[in-house]
């Protein structure tokens, strides 16, 4: 915290030390502090200054999502869930990793209309589950963030490599004596980040306008591959492995494998969550963000699985390169050597608009997690001329660089898959919660005794699906376990009423549409391998620690220090009226 006041806890270390002392009670006051939607558009708006600014519309979400989304998980993910995980049945894989999105999408609309500030879901959080809850998301999506972003700008590399006729392992120097995975410098990669984060330094309508070009020119080589593929391949590839040795038809791997692929490729629809991040920033929250949200997962959902349809039709899925797949069918095809150069370059275009939309998804993140109080209020200064969090920008610009330098893709893609994944059921939770629970006037328990249910049903039937062997016992208890959460959802939706109406967009077939998420969302969890999970644990207990030992001390501070708001007076007295005004159309 920057206060001037002797009291702060990081002020001397006697001071730090009688935090400490303080923290059961510190913990017990704030952790479960709940904020509200016109504090988080006024108070804690204002301790970032100069307001970021008004340039965004419907079409520049849009932009931002198919950038966001088509750029980079496509190019990323696509090989390996094809590989090792569903085969052919890949397109369905995104097909249900896309329905997932597209209701994770709805629920995260319904509070970027009502709240149009930059947090994202740790606004959401915030205001719904407290502090604590939105500390642990927040960390969650700056991990998420960093770890993705460093993943894709390695691939860049390879990408790159392959349009210029250089392979990746040119581009890539490896150091001796370094564990596996962690042992091939990528300076190419690095470079790529720092120039992003100068760019998105600068100004989010310029961001904006740099990703409208290259998205342009991306889905330009993406249509050239559909049609490729289309054109170009054979449909017996949908169902005849290269090797007769591997499993062939259209499901080699099962239902398990088309959901494990699902769960794979969901890390391709990252890039709706940071349009998300852009509320602040757009023009007319009501009518913008609902198209910019919905409409880029629909559009990029129905152009993933032609994608997947066209690679799976030009190669048998064994035989698919899992780093570059898509510029991989092509080698060896004599005539068409030319077209994986053509892919590398397309793919290269959608890696950089995807970056630059994730990197403007993590830089607001941070900065609302700055305004908070459970970061330093540093991260959330806003430039007076470019409206940019650069603080944030350049931090988290630098963290991504670093790691993008010498982590591997496959270290990196289980962890960013949990973190997803837990992220969107979080939030499905807390539209469910708000629509429900009014504060102070709404008793709570049967609400959260119904998500604790619901989700715990959802867990069984992971758990099933994933450990029982197969067989009729295995069906019905998977068919008991579902009509238990049926019943479970029926019996809450007919006796506990809705306490509050969203009063310009909300999620429709409520609670039906979040249920679904939420079950989902877990489903695809449990698709996760061992050591994924004990990555995210530890990642997460690692949270609580900075928490318990720094966030809650540093949010005590805030509580307490008026200076900020002082400093920015006019714009914490903002009347509410005015903030009603920037939300209708």
């Amino acid at each position: 915290m920057e206060s001037s006041s002797d009291s702060s806890s990081f002020s001397s270390p006697r001071a730090y030390l009688r935090a400490l002392a303080q923290t059961p009670a510190r913990l017990a006051r704030r952790a479960g502090s709940v904020s509200t939607s016109y504090e988080e558009m006024s108070r804690v708006r204002s301790r970032s200054g100069p307001s970021m600014a008004k340039t965004l519309r419907w079409f520049d979400l849009v932009g931002l999502g198919v950038g966001g989304m088509v750029g980079a998980g496509v190019f990323v993910t696509t090989g390996r869930a094809t590989h090792c995980d569903a085969g052919p049945a890949v397109v369905l894989s995104y097909f249900i990793a896309g329905v997932c999105a597209l209701l994770s999408a709805l629920c995260y609309t319904e509070f970027a209309v009502d709240m149009p500030v930059a947090g994202g879901a740790f606004s959401y959080l915030r205001v719904t589950f407290g502090e604590f809850a939105a500390f642990l998301t927040g960390a969650n999506l700056i991990a998420e963030y960093v770890l993705s972003n460093a993943a894709v700008a390695r691939s860049f590399t390879c990408y790159f490599g392959t349009a210029i006729g250089v392979s990746c392992a040119k581009w890539r120097l490896t150091v001796p004596g370094f564990p596996g995975g962690f042992n091939e410098i990528d300076l190419l990669a690095v470079a790529l980040v720092l120039i992003l984060t100068l760019i998105i330094c600068y100004g989010t309508r310029e961001s904006s306008i740099v990703n409208m070009m290259l998205t342009a020119l991306h889905i330009l080589f993406i249509a050239f591959v559909i049609v490729m593929g289309f054109s170009k391949g054979n449909w017996k590839n949908f169902t005849e492995p290269g090797d007769p040795s591997h499993p062939g038809g259209f499901f080699p791997y099962g239902a398990t494998g088309v959901f494990n692929g699902a769960a794979t490729v969901y890390f391709s629809y990252i890039g709706y969550d940071a349009v998300s991040t852009m509320a602040e920033e757009v023009k007319k929250p009501v009518k913008d963000i609902p198209i910019g949200v919905s409409g880029s997962v629909i559009l990029v959902t129905v152009l993933y699985c032609l994608m997947a349809a066209s690679m799976s039709m030009l190669l048998p899925y064994d035989m698919i390169d899992k780093d570059v797949p898509f510029a991989g069918v092509f080698r060896g095809s004599g005539s068409l050597e030319w077209v994986p150069k053509a892919i590398g370059a397309g793919a290269s275009f959608g890696i950089l608009t995807s970056l630059i939309v994730a990197m403007l998804g993590q830089a607001r993140y941070m900065c609302v997690i700055g305004r908070s109080g459970v970061a330093p209020t540093w991260f959330a200064r806003v430039h007076p001329r470019t409206s940019t969090p650069v603080n944030a920008s350049a931090f988290l610009g630098i963290l991504t660089a670093a790691i993008a330098l010498f982590t591997d893709l496959n270290v990196l893609l289980d962890l960013v898959s949990i973190g997803t994944l837990f992220v969107f059921y979080m939030v499905a939770n807390a539209v469910i919660y708000r629509r429900y629970v009014a504060a102070g006037t709404t008793n709570p328990r049967p609400t959260v005794s119904f998500l604790s249910a619901f989700s715990l049903t959802a867990v069984i039937f992971a758990l099933l699906w994933q450990l029982a062997p197969t067989g009729k016992p295995k069906y019905f208890m998977l068919a008991a376990c579902a009509l238990v959460a049926l019943g479970v959802l029926q019996v809450f939706h007919f006796t506990v009423p809705q306490a509050r109406k969203p009063e310009f967009w909300g999620v429709p077939l409520m609670p039906w549409i979040p249920c679904v998420s939420i079950f989902l969302n877990i489903f695809l969890l449990g698709t996760r391998s061992g050591p994924a999970f004990a990555r995210f644990g530890i990642f997460s207990g690692a949270v609580v620690l900075i928490y318990v030992f720094y966030g809650v001390h540093a949010s005590v501070d805030a509580e307490g220090d008026p200076s900020t708001d002082q400093k920015y007076g006019e714009l914490a007295r903002e009347p509410e009226g005015v903030q009603n005004l920037s939300l209708k159309v």
